[in-house]
């Protein structure tokens, strides 16, 4: 009597991945080079350079960012970018200011952003970003090798912190 009818539409959407943040350039920190490959990047310091990212850029409230041509499947940004952007889909939030072109299949915005430029919609974006790059198995134990390698303090650093210190105390 009160059976809810269901489409095949509704049972069999895909659940899609959620895209993470994988590298962080944090506030305070100044960058210039580029940015490639595949992952989640979230800028929160200065950039200038390019960025050709197969996954997410988040541009934070403290990031600037100053490319001539921004390249991800999504684009966030909170904080400031100078340099066109072409994306699958791109959100500039309240805080987000853009200066300029914008080539998209998706646009979102909140109240209070701001964005100098023009922006052309299409059916679908190419990235141009080459072919998907894995991990070789030397690079991946090259990595390996790096993050087990302790750290070693030289010796003479640490007698000159203590002498230091005990010339203080017999003051």
């Amino acid at each position: 009597m009160f059976k809810r009818n269901t489409t095949p539409a509704e049972t069999q959407q895909p659940v899609q991945a959620v895209e993470r943040i994988t590298s962080v350039l944090g506030s305070g920190v100044i960058w210039h080079g580029s940015i490639n490959g595949s992952g989640g990047v979230r800028i929160e310091g200065a950039f200038e350079g390019e960025i050709a990212l197969r996954g997410m850029l988040v541009v934070g409230e403290t990031g600037r960012v100053t490319c001539q041509n921004v390249r991800a499947n999504t684009v966030i940004v909170a904080g400031a970018v100078r340099g066109n952007i072409t994306t699958q889909k791109l959100e500039i939030r309240g805080s987000g200011r853009v200066w300029g072109d914008v080539v998209t299949t998706a646009f979102v915005t909140e109240e209070g952003a701001f964005l100098r430029g023009q922006i052309r919609m299409e059916e679908t974006v190419e990235l141009d970003l080459g072919p998907a790059t894995e991990t070789t198995p030397s690079e991946a134990a090259q990595a390996e090798t790096i993050a087990s390698t302790p750290i070693v303090v030289p010796e003479s650093d640490k007698v000159k912190k203590s002498s230091k210190k005990k010339k203080a105390e017999d003051s």
